[in-house]
């Protein structure tokens, strides 16, 4: 039975290393995410995952027979002796009928969708979970440091690396785990699969495929992150101009400065359009250089299937089966540069969270600590010494009384440590 959430406050929350933002990988940002994922007091947590990686291989295995059932109907229609019923067994052919063998295509298809929405929808309470214990833990652990980090860095700042943070968290559960893994989990099918039914070559065309595929769209994406960046950057510019312009409208207008404004906006907006168009122009290349790619390997491994077509060896089922699992292999394979470009960006978002959670708080308890017991209301301060920064002391042994029931004004002139 599965267990409800616990509230955010209970429990112990899993460690991290001392300090994470080290490991700026993805194999590292996996380690530390673990034990959100895999939490040791949340046995139906683990029951989804565990679920969720067995219906994950269901729907590969449905996947692959998708091909087959194809070449069945194939087969089954061209009279092949390869079909799985020959004609002369007429009521088993009856069954494996061209007709049959259409439908059971059919439904392998919705089982296969099946199959994949219900592992993305059991997986994705492990998700959010593990997206709100971090966030919870980040943000306890901002409160308990000290007022000097918190002076050392805007509030927005901060605001931003715990909602990017939390971000980058679910992109990297939800792309490893619903995208990366199974595409190397039908990768790795299909070679076994062509190697059982076909040979070698047609598994080393694949691989060699697979390999230059994944190197292009590798290099093109780096590329076009940084034209990416740039347009980022010049949308910001344009953006906090504007704003900057209409929140000052009086004074633009005082000094008849709308042309003048209206320029600067045009220029960053300038900026913006040809980044823009750099970066729609770069997505044209890189898919382009995937569909020559790609094209190739699947040209390859049909001419092969051709020829064992004329010499005998394959039906023309096989030749229709080795179309639609190249076909379908590059479907998963399509989305890699845009899981390679946020798996990326969530590393860096979950790097600067990290970066928070691995800054010891300056003030805490020693070992041991008994609770504070107040006898009276008096508040004695004795020889305090106090600096946020160590070059710049704001109290230096500041002594005074406050009997209890009394009030102290704290006077002096502005940055003589009243605040403090």
């Amino acid at each position: 039975m599965a267990q409800p959430d616990s509230a955010p406050g209970t429990g112990e929350s899993p460690p991290l290393s001392n300090n994470p933002a080290e490991n700026a990988t993805l194999s590292g940002t996996l380690l530390h995410l673990w034990p959100y994922i895999w939490p040791g007091d949340r046995i139906d947590l683990k029951m989804r995952v565990v679920w969720s990686m067995l219906l994950l291989l269901v729907a590969k295995l449905a996947t692959l027979s998708v091909p087959f059932t194809f070449k069945w109907a194939i087969d089954a229609l061209t009279g092949a002796d390869t079909a799985p019923v020959q004609p002369s067994n007429w009521p088993l052919w009856l069954i494996a009928s061209p007709l049959i063998m259409t439908l059971s295509y059919g439904a392998v298809r919705v089982l296969m969708a099946v199959f994949t929405q219900w592992r993305d929808g059991l997986f994705a309470r492990v998700a959010m979970h593990a997206v709100r214990k971090l966030a919870y833990r980040t943000f306890v652990h901002m409160h308990e440091l000290s007022l000097r980090f918190h002076l050392e860095r805007k509030t927005g700042g901060l605001t931003r690396v715990l909602e990017r943070g939390r971000t980058g968290i679910e992109v990297i559960v939800r792309m490893v785990i619903l995208q990366l893994i199974p595409t190397i989990v039908e990768v790795s099918l299909l070679m076994a699969v062509l190697l059982w039914k076909f040979d070698w070559r047609y598994v080393l065309v694949t691989m060699i495929t697979v390999v230059i595929y994944m190197y292009y769209t590798y290099v093109a994406t780096e590329w076009r992150i940084e034209i990416r960046r740039t347009m980022n950057d010049s949308d910001t510019e344009a953006n906090t101009k504007a704003i900057d312009s209409l929140l000052n409208y009086e004074t633009v207008k005082y000094f008849s400065a709308e042309e003048r404004e209206a320029a600067r906006y045009d220029r960053s907006m300038q900026r913006y359009e040809q980044a823009s168009v750099k970066t729609y122009t770069s997505l044209a290349v890189l898919n382009t250089g995937q569909a020559i790619i790609f094209t190739a390997g699947l040209t390859a491994t049909m001419l092969m299937c051709a020829i064992g077509v004329r010499n005998g060896q394959n039906t023309v089922g096989d030749f229709v089966m080795v179309n639609a699992m190249m076909i379908q292999l590059y479907q998963p394979l399509n989305f890699m540069g845009m899981v390679y470009r946020e798996i990326k960006q969530a590393i860096i978002d979950i790097e600067k969270m990290f970066n928070v959670l691995s800054r010891d708080p300056e003030i805490k308890d020693v070992p041991g600590a008994r609770p504070l017991v107040v006898t009276s209301g008096n508040v004695r301060f004795e020889d305090v010494r106090f600096a946020y920064e160590a070059e710049r002391p704001i109290l230096k042994g500041l002594s005074f009384d406050v009997p209890a029931g009394k009030t102290v004004a704290i006077v002096g002139p502005s940055g003589a440590g009243k605040s403090t």
